[in-house]
């Protein structure tokens, strides 16, 4: 999975099998529900944001454990 890390302009992409993608997450942080993991086409910032906010995490936080978990 690819992650370009420019959130100012809100280009950041996840590219990949979502579905792999998904279960990673969960299986790190079993808190994370489906619907925090769903993605839609062209709403990354909005996925990072639910999954931020069931961490408790900020954007950039989020996207170091999306690399963190070689899904980036």
């Amino acid at each position: 999975m690819e992650v370009n890390r420019n959130i100012t302009n809100n280009n950041f992409k996840i590219i990949g099998d979502r579905t792999i993608n998904s279960r990673l997450l969960k299986n790190k942080f079993s808190q994370l529900t489906d619907f925090d993991l769903r993605f839609d086409e062209g709403k990354d910032i909005d996925f990072l944001d639910r999954v931020g906010n069931r961490l408790r995490k900020n954007r950039e936080e989020v996207m170091d454990i999306i690399k963190e978990l070689n899904i980036s």
